[in-house]
């Protein structure tokens, strides 16, 4: 039996011990022949998985087209939560069980919401390099600020989403003691329980938040939630911040309301092409903050993943498998 890991490395670019995969190649009764590429073109594919039973993808396509052409396929592992790179339909017609890594990174995500919101309302690395600048030194004062200072405590976190990681940023955010609304499918009954006020709609949700965090997942009905119309609902004095999927927003509608003056600043840890090898209209605004869809890649969630995708694996190989999608 042979199973081929597409592109393993964002996942473990070398850091992580997999001597438990080496095992479970070596398992008396099933043993597994295993191929591990860093990277995979979708020219490679067909060639690298032709003959795979098994195949492991993080990002690598694998639509209707490429499955059909794959007959050895039984199983196809996805290194992540969402599992938009895989033709479902298609593998469930041709019988191969589909499984997913849910809720790996919930602490990671929610920690990288607060880096960059911390981030924005004390603007540490500006100030940081003025101090090395020799800034501080010369300062007429004791100290010095270059933007303003904001306080969290008192003001609205708006939440798009109350699965995991929404529900992980709302504790966050009361904890820092925030006021959390939410645009959730939850009871108002559920979120009263958890101190969480249910939003009677996405416009009041927009207009109260002054930070407004998504994190819902990416649907016909989600695509571009944030845009011009929606933006206009917001404060000036607010900031997005978006860790969830690129597409939820409209970066030029961002951008626009950025430049203007319309909204204070953004966070953002994904964007709609990645890499943006074709440029994005937020690269380059002072208030919009770019990280490189990162929030995921904490070592311990990157262990976590490789963990559950083990299990997943073995429990495929056992006949009960488990994280179906």
């Amino acid at each position: 039996m042979k199973l081929v890991t597409l592109d393993g490395f964002a996942a473990n670019p070398g850091d992580i011990d997999l001597e438990a995969w080496r095992a479970l190649a070596d398992a008396e009764g099933c043993p597994l022949v295993m191929e591990t590429y860093d990277r995979t073109a979708p020219d490679q594919v067909l060639l690298r998985a032709r003959d795979a039973e098994l195949v492991l993808t993080n990002k690598t396509v694998l639509d209707a087209d490429t499955i059909g052409q794959l007959p050895c396929l039984r199983y196809i592992g996805v290194l992540a939560t969402g599992y938009n790179v895989v033709d479902t339909e298609a593998a469930h017609r041709q019988g191969i069980v589909v499984t997913n890594i849910p809720a790996y990174s919930t602490m990671s995500v929610a920690q990288m919401v607060f880096a960059h919101l911390l981030h924005i309302t004390h603007r540490v690395s500006e100030h940081s390099r003025a101090v090395h600048g020799g800034r501080w030194q010369s300062a007429s004062d004791f100290c010095f600020w270059d933007y303003p200072l904001i306080e969290l405590a008192g003001q609205t976190m708006g939440i798009v989403g109350l699965g995991n990681t929404g529900l992980a940023t709302a504790c966050i955010a009361q904890a820092m003691g925030m006021h959390v609304v939410a645009w959730s499918s939850k009871s108002g009954e559920v979120l009263d329980t958890l101190g969480i006020e249910k939003a009677q709609s996405l416009e009041q949700l927009f207009r109260e938040a002054d930070v407004l965090s998504l994190h819902c997942p990416l649907t016909v009905e989600t695509h571009h939630l944030v845009r011009r119309e929606t933006l206009a609902w917001m404060k000036p004095t607010a900031i997005l911040i978006n860790t969830g999927r690129g597409p939820l927003v409209c970066e030029q509608d961002l951008a626009d309301a950025l430049r203007e003056g319309r909204l204070y600043a953004a966070g953002i840890d994904v964007l709609t092409e990645e890499p943006p090898r074709k440029g994005s209209p937020l690269i380059g605004l002072d208030n919009c903050f770019i990280t490189p869809h990162i929030a995921w890649a904490t070592l311990q969630a990157r262990r976590r993943l490789w963990q559950v995708a083990l299990a997943n694996v073995q429990n495929f190989l056992a006949g009960t498998p488990e994280n179906q999608v």
